[in-house]
C-alpha cells in the first residue's frame, strides 16, 4: 500500500474514532467514564467541550484526506496522534487499560503512517 494512502486511511479513522468517543460521551457519559464515577452536569459539558473541538478537527481531515494538500494533510495528522497519545494518558490515569491500548495503537500507527509519507517512500513494507 502507498504510504500515502495508508497515512490519509488511518488519519481518516483517527478523527472519527475520537468524534465517536466526544459524541458518546455526550450520549452516554457513563460508557466512557470510570466504573466509580456517575454521570452529572459539568462531565456533560466537558464531554460538549471535547465534541466541539473533534468535530471540526475530523471536518477538516476528512476534507485533507480527499483533497490534495499533503503539508496540511502531514499537520493534521501529527495532530490526530499526538490527540490519542494523549488520549493513551489518559486511560492510564483512569487506571484502564483498554482507554490506554487503544488510543496508544491509533497514535502509534498514526506516527508509522505519518513517517512513512513524510519519508516520501512509496511502499508501507508488511512482512
Amino acid at each position: 500500500m502507498k504510504a500515502p494512502i495508508f497515512l490519509k486511511i488511518v488519519t481518516a479513522v483517527n478523527v472519527i474514532v475520537a468524534t465517536g468517543f466526544s459524541v458518546a460521551g455526550i450520549i452516554n457519559p457513563a460508557a466512557i467514564l470510570p466504573a466509580n464515577i456517575g454521570p452529572d452536569k459539568a462531565i456533560a459539558t466537558f464531554a460538549l467541550y471535547a465534541t466541539a473541538r473533534t468535530i471540526p478537527l475530523a471536518a477538516i481531515a476528512i476534507a485533507l484526506v480527499i483533497g490534495k494538500r499533503r503539508d496540511a494533510l502531514f499537520t493534521l495528522a501529527l495532530l490526530a496522534g499526538v490527540i490519542q497519545l494523549f488520549d493513551g494518558f489518559i486511560g492510564i490515569y483512569q487506571h484502564d487499560a483498554s482507554k490506554s491500548a487503544g488510543p496508544f495503537l491509533i497514535a502509534v500507527v498514526q506516527f508509522i503512517g505519518l513517517y512513512f509519507a513524510m519519508k516520501g517512500g512509496e511502499q508501507v513494507t508488511e512482512k
